[in-house]
């Protein structure tokens, strides 16, 4: 697996809000927004797969080192899925709290950015459930704070990424905490300048997601991740609730991966394995 760029260069990299295209063909070139018939479900589909994630989060969705290019677990599960399909494939960078408007207002076909299977989010989207996995606190390494559950975070100073499943964690763990030990929160655009704030010595924890905490802490060095992964449960590719045909293409298509073995192929060469389905399931989050 490529090394991920630090948190300090993925977040320079992720100011620029222009979004960044890297289209791949998966079986040639298509123009336009004609629909093919014969995919794997049988639906008239784009031949154009337009899938949208928010860079920034390894080994989810990050820059190959030192250039412009996407990759990742989403990016090469996205990338299989179209080849399935049959459709060229075009990947978008954008800002995270843009991904589910996008989709709604039909800039893109899917969003594959480690979103949280959640009622809350199943209100606007359908989710193609295809990952496992839940928030974990990261703490500068040696836990000099000794925190080890979440009422610990009570009374500190914490930095959690604004829309993310994880600053609902800690927004109701802070519903719980005593007056006068309500938690200090400070919102960061996403996971690598929160990182920042705890090695500026402004907070002193975060929560993020598992499998991208154990990697930031790998390549860094920095961090600590505490055992206990909160919230633990389905992340889906999302889909607009009109697209009901593209929705069970892409299920029926990631079952044709995981029965393949191609899909832990992928999983595995980032490290998160221990995070596959082994059934693709639809809209199975929390209630």
């Amino acid at each position: 697996m490529a090394a991920a760029a630090p948190p300090s260069t993925l977040c320079a990299m992720r100011k620029h809000l222009v979004i960044a295209l890297v289209a791949v063909s998966a079986l040639g070139a298509a123009c336009g927004r004609s629909t093919s018939s014969g995919t794997a479900a049988g639906a008239d589909l784009p031949k154009e797969l337009r899938v949208v994630t928010s860079e920034g989060y390894p080994p989810m969705e990050m820059y190959k080192p030192g250039t412009r290019e996407l990759t990742g677990v989403d990016v090469d599960l996205a990338m299989a899925i179209g080849k399935r399909l049959g459709m060229r494939t075009t990947i978008t960078n954008a800002a995270f709290d843009g991904l589910i408007p996008g989709l709604q207002g039909g800039r893109w076909d899917l969003a594959m950015s480690s979103l949280s299977d959640t009622a809350q989010r199943r209100q606007a989207v359908d989710f193609v459930d295809y990952f496992n996995a839940g928030g974990s606190i990261m703490v500068e390494k040696g836990n000099p704070e000794g925190i080890a559950t979440l009422a610990d975070l009570c009374g500190r100073k914490v930095v959690l990424a604004k829309g993310s499943s994880n600053l609902d964690i800690g927004e109701r763990q802070n519903d719980k905490c005593p007056p006068g030990k309500k938690m200090d929160i400070m919102q960061s655009e996403d996971a690598p300048t929160g990182l920042l704030s705890i090695d500026s010595g402004r907070t002193v924890a975060t929560i993020v997601d598992s499998p991208v905490a154990a990697m930031y802490a790998k390549e860094t060095g920095k961090y600590e991740v505490l055992p206990e992964q909160y919230d633990a449960g389905p992340w889906g590719i999302a889909v607009a609730k009109r697209n009901t045909a593209l929705r069970d293409s892409v299920a029926k298509a990631l079952q044709e991966l995981i029965d393949s073995g191609e899909y832990r192929a992928i999983l595995d060469k980032y490290g998160t394995g221990a995070n596959a389905v082994s059934k693709v399931t639809v809209n199975t989050g929390a209630p």
